[in-house]
């Protein structure tokens, strides 16, 4: 399946014929792809559905540090990759995908001679960094209430969201029990309406106003 020089515009022939030969494993929902503490086997190039990366305290709570989807990378693979550490963050498909991984040594060899591979990563490694800035501006500096509104908003597909208190919590970087809480009194308020694993919105401008 060729798949580099669409991703990778620009790459050599060559190359691109080299990644096209890798072997793309279909990977299901709910498989983990790291974990913190692994080493890491090489670079994953997700070419569908969606990877989330979360990050897991000793109390067990957990906070989405970010998504990859088709064409972006994961900053934590690239820096296990070129500082030679261990992961410290947690991988899952939350739907089925698609994944490349390209090894470790072919991932050298491709940072040391292709430019186009090289800015691919330094890009992807930057957009990454400014999301995780974000995020941590957002953790410290943003009420619990506007994060989790923003959060609803965001996730809303024709008023559903679908989402459990605990996936909710890692999305903001809060515990469950306090968003339990805080979408009880909501619904006390009728701005939302509550089912196991499935919220609707009532009033999406009073959830925009606390957003």
């Amino acid at each position: 399946m060729a798949w580099a020089g669409a991703l990778l515009p620009g790459l050599d022939a060559d190359i691109a014929a080299r990644l096209d030969a890798l072997p793309c494993m279909e990977v299901p929902t709910g498989r983990s792809l790291f974990r913190a503490g692994d080493s890491a086997q090489g670079f994953a190039m997700v070419l569908d559905g969606r990877v989330e990366v979360t990050l897991t305290a000793a109390s067990g709570r957990e906070i989405l540090l970010y998504a990859i989807e088709p064409g972006q990378s994961c900053i934590q693979t690239t820096l296990a990759l070129m500082g030679d550490v261990a992961y410290t963050g947690d991988a899952t498909t939350v739907t089925p995908a698609r994944i490349v991984m390209i090894p470790a040594a072919e991932f050298a060899r491709l940072m040391d001679g292709s430019a186009i591979f090289r800015a691919f990563v330094f890009r992807a490694f930057a957009a990454r960094m400014a999301e995780l800035t974000s995020l941590l501006e957002t953790v410290a500096f943003t009420r619990i209430e506007a994060r989790l509104a923003r959060a609803l908003l965001d996730l809303a597909t024709d008023a559903q969201v679908h989402a459990t208190h605990a996936e909710l919590a890692a999305r903001i970087g809060s515990a469950r029990e306090v968003v339990s809480r805080q979408l009880e009194r909501w619904a006390t308020q009728k701005l939302i309406a509550t089912q196991r694993g499935q919220i609707t919105i009532l009033d999406r401008a009073g959830l925009a106003r606390i957003a």
